[in-house]
């Protein structure tokens, strides 16, 4: 087996590419991700993101490009890259017949742990993860966000290096959806590479250390989230009329000065209605990439095929 390669960077994709039923997938993905960060992965429905998580967990074979975790080729090396990872996926991996503990307590034996360590693991474990309450209950009781903390908990029977989570938080309400970024949170703080897929804007925005957007397949544009807002453009001072519809919008660079040129100009102009300073989100960034009918998208993806060169 080849050693592990000398570098900050746990996860190294090149060229990555996937077809499926003639239909491009991945065209040429390439991404690297740093230990112990958390690293979110955007695009629209079937943009490729499951895929490269499947590939880069050794589920699914990539048709070309090279990809290696802590080092190790997912293709060459697959039994050291499971070794190394966790994968929790859209849906809980959990026995709605069993308890919570008596879910964590299998896990740990099927990884190889007997008696009181499988037992003590268990109760670290429901612990942690804010089960304690909940740990002698059938699963199927649960809750959305229980079920969620439960399956996380499974994937921390053997601490791994590199988390994948697959759009962990979709169908839960609010309240869980923010329980299990402070858990994500907390994961990562403890030393986890975690590699995130969402479709949640807010939630890579939340959490995540650096963010790359998935577009035909390949990344068009990466970095922390200030760093691509930035790249949308700046604050604007925009007037809405009753209906919300937007009437007007005047770009400023967020000084006292320019919010008052900002609205004297509206004034001149005679726009009335309600008045509000907008700043770029990553639901701007997101519609420039992916929309190609918006007037930013060539700049950004442009921009981003600059840096990668």
């Amino acid at each position: 087996m080849a050693p592990p390669r000398t570098s900050t960077s746990v996860i190294s994709v090149t060229d990555l590419h996937k077809t499926y039923a003639g239909r491009s997938v991945l065209d040429g993905l390439t991404l690297d991700v740093q230990r112990g960060e958390i690293f979110a992965l955007l695009g629209p429905n079937g943009a490729g993101k499951t895929t490269a998580i499947n590939i880069l967990s050794t589920l699914t074979r990539a048709d070309a490009g090279t990809a290696t975790i802590a080092g190790f080729d997912v293709r060459k090396h697959p039994v050291a890259v499971r070794q190394r990872i966790s994968l929790t996926g859209q849906s809980a991996a959990v026995d709605d017949a069993l308890t919570a503990t008596e879910n964590v307590i299998m896990f740990a034996r099927l990884s190889g742990l007997r008696g009181r360590a499988a037992r003590r693991r268990g109760a670290d474990l429901i612990e942690r993860f804010g089960l304690t309450d909940a740990a002698a209950r059938p699963v199927r009781t649960f809750s959305g966000g229980m079920r969620r903390r439960l399956d996380l908990a499974l994937s921390f029977v053997v601490t791994p290096e590199v988390l994948f989570l697959d759009e962990p938080t979709t169908g839960l309400d609010t309240r869980s959806r923010r329980d299990l970024w402070a858990i994500i949170r907390s994961l990562a703080d403890a030393g986890t590479t975690v590699f995130l897929t969402t479709q949640y804007l807010e939630e890579a925005d939340q959490l995540a250390d650096r963010i790359a957007v998935l577009h035909d397949g390949r990344i068009a544009a990466s970095g922390s989230a200030a760093a691509l807002k930035a790249r949308v453009g700046g604050e604007s001072v925009e007037v809405h009329d009753e209906n919300g519809v937007l009437l007007k919008r005047v770009p400023t660079d967020g000084t006292i000065a320019e919010l008052r040129r900002a609205i004297d100009e509206l004034d001149r102009q005679g726009v009335t209605g309600a008045v509000s300073l907008h700043r770029p989100t990553l639901d701007d960034v997101f519609l420039a990439i992916t929309e190609p009918d918006r007037p930013r998208t060539e700049h950004l993806v442009g921009a981003a095929a600059k840096e990668s060169a």
